[in-house]
This record gives structure tokens, sequence and C-alpha cells, in this order.
């Protein structure tokens, strides 16, 4: 079965984690290591002739356009994941849009194509901010993959459906396609998406989790992870311990897990896989209100 790999394209100073201590405000006066380092995951994907989805964040579109050029042109689907790596349920619908706009037209300026699939900033759309679905399909956007079907201190929505489905929104459907989890029990979900599980956790936790998806669930399993998750020499700017602990344990043993995972399993773009399936169900959610606006 083929699975779905993608890649959320940010430099080492926007994970919500280091943000905690780096203002926005510095970004311009840091090194980037953003083009070496998704020029490293290129290379690592052309190897097995794999193709994935690559959110590229706003932010670094503006900055680096041969970079989102050189991802499309590898023949990889080009996507957005937000301008500014701001937390959805932190901003007001206006906000949303305005970031989101901002960062289609970054995107599309670098490379000619607008991206119609979205991944928010640490999976941020959660039961506080579902009004952003609608918000998504009245900008074009055709596909959503940021709704984490668990209970984390930062995003998910415990309960939700966990294999790709439609959601009906006043606007109009948007796919929705969840990271990858395995249900153990009725009430017991754990992740298994990728990202910090595959640094954080043997390589075998994600290898079986994949399995199950497609075994149990008959379905494809969504694995993502960032580009500084292979750059062992970044600087070290999260300054809690949790942050540290998230954010750089297991950098050095990314990359020969990424091999080994597109070696042994057949991954493809969002589009392909999704877009080509058998018809999905369809979830319907009333949308709350925007506490922000």
């Amino acid at each position: 079965m083929r699975n779905i790999l993608s890649i959320d394209v940010e430099d080492y100073f926007h994970p919500s984690e280091v943000q905690q201590s780096v203002d926005i405000s510095r970004w311009e006066a840091l090194p980037s290591r953003v083009c070496g380092a998704t020029g490293e995951v290129l290379d690592l994907l052309a190897e097995t002739g794999t193709r994935a989805t690559f959110f590229i964040l706003g932010w670094v579109a503006e900055r680096h356009p041969a970079l989102v050029r050189r991802i499309s042109d590898a023949g990889h689907e080009v996507a957005c994941h937000s301008y500014a790596h701001a937390l959805v349920y932190d901003l007001t619908q206006d906000q949303f849009r305005a970031d989101t706009l901002r960062a289609v037209a970054a995107i599309a300026d670098a490379c000619g194509i607008r991206p119609v699939a979205y991944r928010a900033p640490s999976y941020s759309i959660t039961t506080r901010s579902l009004w952003a679905l609608e918000v998504l399909v009245e900008c074009g956007f055709q596909m959503d993959s940021s709704i984490y079907p668990v209970r984390h201190d930062r995003y998910g929505i415990p309960g939700h459906e966990r294999l790709p489905h439609w959601i009906e929104t006043p606007a109009g459907r948007i796919l929705e396609i969840p990271p990858a989890t395995a249900k153990l029990s009725a009430d017991r979900v754990v992740p298994v998406g990728g990202g910090g599980y595959l640094r954080l956790l043997p390589y075998g936790y994600t290898a079986a989790g994949i399995r199950r998806a497609n075994e149990a669930d008959g379905a494809a399993a969504c694995i993502y992870f960032h580009p500084w998750e292979i750059d062992a020499g970044q600087p070290r700017l999260a300054t809690s311990a949790v942050a540290r602990l998230r954010t750089y344990l297991g950098l050095r043993g990314m990359r020969r897990k990424l091999g080994r995972l597109t070696r042994e399993f057949e991954f493809s773009t969002m589009s392909d896989v999704c877009l080509s399936e058998r018809p999905l169900p369809v979830v319907r959610f009333e949308k709350p209100a925007d506490p922000l606006h």
C-alpha cells in the first residue's frame, strides 16, 4: 500500500518550542539553514525515487524562492504551512485568513503553483479553531492535514476520525488527512505520524504503526517530519528542559531512520494517495464562535 510522506519546510528557529525563547523579531538576524537541510532531504528522497508533499512556510518561500522551485522541479507536491508559523487558535479569523493568503502568494510567486493542501503549525486546528477549515475552503484549499486525533498539551482533538475523510463546512468540503495514529483499544489512540515520535522512539515503533494502519485499518499512513530534524549541527535555541528534549533529542539518528523508512515502505504525495482513493466518509462540524474576533 502507498503511504503519504509529508515534510514541513521551516527553519530551525521556527518550531513552536523554539518560539518560546526566540521572538519573530529575531528571525532575520539568525543564519538560515533551511536550504541545506531541505537539500539533504531532497537528495535522500531521490535515492529511492520517493515523492512527497512539502508544506512550505511562506516566510521561507519569500526568502528562498529557488528552494521552492527545486522542490517543485523534483516532482514533489508543493503545499502551504502558513506564513509565520503562528498557532491558529491564537489568531482571529481575519488574522488567519491574511496569514494564509500571504503564504499562498509567496509560494505561488516562487514556483508558479498555487498550493491546494494546508497544514497548520503544530497541528493547531483544534476544537477552539475548527472555524479555520471554512476559511481554508474559501481560500481555495482542497486538502488539510492539521487535525491530530490524539491528546497533547498543545494540539489534538481526541476522538476525532483517524482516517482520511471529508469535512463539510458552510463554504464546502475539504479533505482532512490526519497524521498516522494507532488505535490500541476503544478509548486509546497513540500517535505514530513521525516528527518527534520518529526521532525520540525506536524505528520499530513507527514501522509497526504504518503496518497497523495498512493492515488493520486498510488505510494509508500519513508520516511527517521537518528538514531541521536531520540537522544535528543547528544552534540550540530552545531553553526549557522540555523544549530542548522535544526539539533536539534524536537528531543524529534521524537521517538513518528516514533512509530506512523510504526503503521499506512505499510513499507518495497527499494528492496521489488520497484523491485517487475509494470514496471517503463525510464528517460534519458546527462552526464554533471565534473567541478572538
